[in-house]
């Protein structure tokens, strides 16, 4: 019988409603009458390869996103840090605080209103000592009513509000830097915590490459006891050393899930126990220059003192005020009239504090004591630091040398180990034997692994601590 061949082909150029359907199968030569007989099963075919291509594209979708799995970078942490930890909402607070700090000391600068009223009776009055022919002058009453509106505005005083503000300003620019060097300091502890994930990572694949070739061997000895060529019990030490496997996965997994709580709680954000941490790279940059918030910080509290000094000059300078008092009383201002009047008074007045026996110039003395402490602070903090970076720099030189000699054991190592397999498998050495060469192939890979990661730790610390 001769048969036909068939192409699988995408249409292009179907009719409206049915572009889109699928693969249809298109029959080449249709001579053969077994193909003329099938022409209604032949109909068919069309709708079964689209549903069966559907199904085969639902099937990689799905294989797709379940295989997909969420990561974080180290950077992402310190963004994170500073824009979830509860440490960051202090410096909005110190924002709101001021404003209403300021809005009351520019309450200087609008006019004030006093209210009085009073009554009182006195057991004596002025009265005149003469008597003047033809003239009666009444005393005023024992009893006295007053009741006045005062109105007092600063006309000029001497800048000390405009100084109290700057000083206010001052202050809240130092209280944010604080906030900012507070945030800083944690990114040391995320780093602790990132790389600590991450080397539990690189155990928890080692450890299941370890146990690759475990179940490897493992098969290949069960295979050389079936038919004689090992012992019988060759496989059940390769059988322990996979259930100590488990437990060790066991170990990593209760570990790796304290770990991402507690970074979880840091950057204020749900982490996936199942979440893959990504390596960083951090560059070799070892140079000195210093760039952290604290410098800043220390400048900023010198800017505040320099602020606090201005306030304190424009305290003594003198300020005029000026002011008027309406009133409605019995008597009013002329004593001699016994009857409810109303009056008024206005002016103004200097207050000049000329003498305040050395007060300012004292303060200003511990004031400038105040600086000379901050550059001490300031003087100390580099001193520490570079001491640090001395410290993390020479740490970073001994794990390199590690690492060098880590790759140099690993290389001898596989040796060792293809040599015991070899031998296993001939029955010259026992599973034991095998399962302590592998052992020690796993531990100068974890060495390594280890290092590296400790290398990157080292470097993000150094990086933190440079400013970086």
């Amino acid at each position: 019988m001769k048969t036909n061949p068939l192409k699988f082909v995408i249409p292009t150029n179907l009719p409206v409603g049915r572009q889109g359907a699928g693969i249809q199968i298109m029959i080449v030569n249709q001579k053969d009458s077994c193909f003329r007989r099938n022409d209604n099963r032949l109909k068919f075919y069309p709708l079964f390869n689209t549903l069966k291509f559907t199904a085969v594209f639902l099937i990689l979708l799905f294989s797709i996103n379940t295989s997909a799995q969420e990561s974080l970078s180290l950077e992402a942490c310190y963004s994170l840090v500073n824009k979830n930890y509860p440490l960051v909402k202090q410096s909005n607070l110190l924002t709101k605080q001021n404003k209403l700090d300021v809005a009351i000391i520019k309450t200087g600068k609008l006019p004030t209103l006093d209210f009085s009223a009073q009554a009182t009776y006195q057991s004596d009055v002025i009265e005149l000592p003469i008597t003047i022919p033809n003239v009666t002058i009444e005393p005023p009453n024992n009893d006295q009513y007053k009741a006045t509106l005062s109105v007092q505005q600063l006309i000029y005083g001497g800048g000390l509000i405009d100084a109290t503000i700057e000083a206010k300003d001052a202050a809240l620019k130092t209280q944010q830097k604080q906030v900012e060097v507070n945030l800083y300091q944690l990114k040391k502890q995320v780093n602790q915590l990132y790389f600590s994930i991450l080397l539990l990572q690189e155990k928890k694949a080692l450890l299941a490459a370890k146990k690759t070739q475990l179940e490897t061997t493992l098969k290949e000895v069960r295979a050389g006891v079936k038919y004689g060529m090992l012992l019988p019990a060759s496989d059940n030490v390769l059988e322990v050393e996979l259930i100590k496997i488990e437990q060790q996965f066991k170990e990593l997994a209760i570990t790796k899930k304290s770990l991402i709580e507690t970074l979880s709680k840091f950057i204020g954000q749900k982490i996936s126990t199942t979440i893959i941490l990504e390596n960083p790279i951090v560059s070799n940059n070892l140079k000195r220059e210093l760039n952290r918030p604290e410098l800043d910080l220390f400048q900023l509290q010198k800017e505040q003192i320099t602020a606090s000094e201005k306030l304190l000059a424009k305290k003594n300078l003198p300020k005029l005020v000026g002011f008027a008092t309406g009133g409605y009383g019995n008597p009013g201002l002329n004593m001699l009239d016994n009857s409810f009047q109303s009056y008024y008074i206005a002016g103004l007045k200097i207050n000049w504090n000329i003498f305040d026996w050395n007060a300012t110039k004292t303060a200003q003395k511990s004031l400038k004591i105040n600086k000379e402490f901050i550059d001490n602070q300031q003087e100390i903090f580099e001193l520490n630091t570079n001491v640090e970076l001395n410290q993390q720099q020479a740490e970073i030189t001994k794990i390199s040398t590690f690492i060098a000699s880590d790759e140099t054991i690993i290389t001898l190592r596989k040796k060792i180990l293809k040599s015991a397999k070899s031998q296993l498998k001939n029955g010259v050495i026992t599973s034991s034997a095998y399962v302590t060469e592998l052992t020690n192939l796993y531990e100068a890979e974890n060495n390594l692994s280890t290092h590296k990661i400790q290398l990157l730790l080292a470097k993000a610390n150094y990086k933190t601590t440079k400013g970086e």
